[in-house]
């Protein structure tokens, strides 16, 4: 009885770790971290200069190579204009270096700032960041991309959750979504209702 108890207690700690590990996304009410990036065209945008127009819908992406994510660019960007009605910015943010930001834009018509987060700084400070598996590596090496040349990382490979965020004037975060099923996406409706 004792060993039964012993295992289930090591598999419960041993499933917690790996809980750990994987991200969770800032929450309501927390404070946006701050940025200062480059978009497709080089010139660099800031949150903070955003936020003094109104609130900022900031989109995570993983690359021009995920069809989930050309969907809901196109889908973002078809309705831009009803975004920006409402007094809202919207910008994405992606690893991709400068070549794979282009193939986005070419895939998508994306006139809103795309922001290049090479080093993954803002997915990790969003709290949206993880490593990807070797398996997974080497399966989109072999098909989609190879994610370490794409995005300018050195031996291990990161991607974001493709995560949503509205951002208020104060620089608190007043929506969420976060899902680490890439398969699924907000839609646009959803993120209208939420602007204020």
């Amino acid at each position: 009885m004792k060993k039964i108890a012993a295992f289930f207690i090591a598999l419960f700690a041993i499933s917690i770790s790996f809980a750990q590990g994987k991200p969770e996304g800032l929450f309501l009410n927390a404070k946006a971290p701050e940025f200062k990036l480059k978009d497709q065209s080089g010139a660099e945008v800031s949150l903070r200069d955003l936020r003094k127009k109104g609130p900022v819908v900031v989109m995570f992406y993983r690359g021009y190579w995920c069809p989930y994510c050309n969907r809901q660019l196109r889908q973002f960007q078809d309705s831009l204009n009803m975004i920006t009605e409402k007094g809202a910015t919207l910008v994405a943010i992606t690893p991709e270096m400068a070549g794979g930001v282009s193939k986005t834009v070419e895939k998508t018509g994306a006139v809103f700032p795309i922001l290049s987060d090479v080093d993954m700084k803002m997915a990790k400070a969003y709290q949206v960041g993880f490593e990807v598996d070797e398996r997974t590596l080497e399966r989109y090496k072999k098909g989609a991309v190879d994610l370490l040349e794409n995005n300018g990382q050195k031996g291990k490979a990161y991607l974001p959750v493709p995560a949503v965020y509205i951002v208020n004037k104060e620089g608190s975060i007043v929506y969420r979504y976060f899902n680490d099923d890439y398969k699924k996406r907000v839609s646009v409706r959803e993120i209208l209702n939420e602007i204020r």
